[in-house]
């Protein structure tokens, strides 16, 4: 029952990760102001459709299903979980400053690799419960050591959403200028390095999630241009296939997909 859970905690996760790129897409990243995670009567705004309410209030469940966790099965496992609760939700609180301009973008970076950590912990346990052998440091290796990247990759997108404080364009990026249009850049090329790490890994399902990753990514890119105060569902999707290539590679790194 516990482990089951798990995946509980893991979706939600997702979810949140999901209802994040929705809160940029449709300019609600501040629709709440810079306190976090509680303002008044937020399931009243909730119900009235604002998806950075629903985003906090998924990011609290997750953090009381994380402290269950640790109370009842105290682990290595779990206490990283915790842990990346912790960090996802101080992460986030400086990420909303990130957006009014009083902090750096490298918040907004790190906050995504908590948000992703914490989705990969409670996955993981889920899997566990199944008889899986699992090790969330084995997994850290694959999405860190070069040349997979993958955490760099998500750190760097969450630069260039900070930089551009979901509100301003990244412009065309032939030549790049300026610190968007560099992050931006960096983001792309270390996607591409990643694309050819799985390709040269046989890591075929993730390959398969990676392509739709970068095609959500270029969606993005050109959404943003066209409208940079509120891109739409691309951003959304982009966070999807994140997730999935993340899934894909923990599928993989078992022997779950051949």
């Amino acid at each position: 029952m516990l482990y089951t859970l798990g995946i509980v905690a893991s979706i939600l996760a997702g979810m949140t990760v999901i209802l994040g790129g929705i809160v940029e897409g449709y300019g609600y990243g501040l629709s709440l102001g810079t306190k976090w995670p509680y303002t008044r009567d937020i399931h009243q705004v909730a119900m009235k459709g604002d998806p950075e309410a629903l985003h906090r209030i998924s990011a609290t469940i997750v953090g009381l299903i994380s402290l269950a966790f640790l109370i009842m099965s105290p682990s290595f496992i779990t206490i990283i979980g915790f842990v990346a609760v912790v960090f996802t939700a101080l992460l986030g609180m400086a990420t909303l400053y990130v957006l009014a301009g009083k902090l750096p973008s490298i918040f907004q970076g790190l906050h995504d690799i908590a948000a992703y950590t914490t989705f990969v912990t409670y996955l993981l346990i889920f899997l566990e419960g199944l008889g899986y052998h699992v090790n969330v440091i084995q997994f850290l290796e694959q999405a860190i050591i070069p040349p997979h990247f993958l955490y760099f990759v998500i750190f760097m997108g969450g630069v260039v959403t900070g930089l551009r404080r979901m509100s301003r364009p990244i412009g065309q990026v032939r030549k790049p200028q300026g610190k968007i249009q560099w992050a931006w850049a960096i983001h792309g090329l270390l996607a591409v390095i990643f694309l050819f790490a799985v390709i040269y890994l046989h890591y075929w399902l993730t390959l398969a999630f990676t392509v739709l990753e970068i095609g959500a990514g270029l969606w993005v890119y050109r959404s943003i241009n066209k409208n940079p105060e509120k891109p739409g569902m691309s951003i959304g999707f982009h966070q999807l296939f994140s997730l999935l290539t993340v899934v894909a590679i923990i599928l993989n790194s078992l022997a779950i997909v051949a």
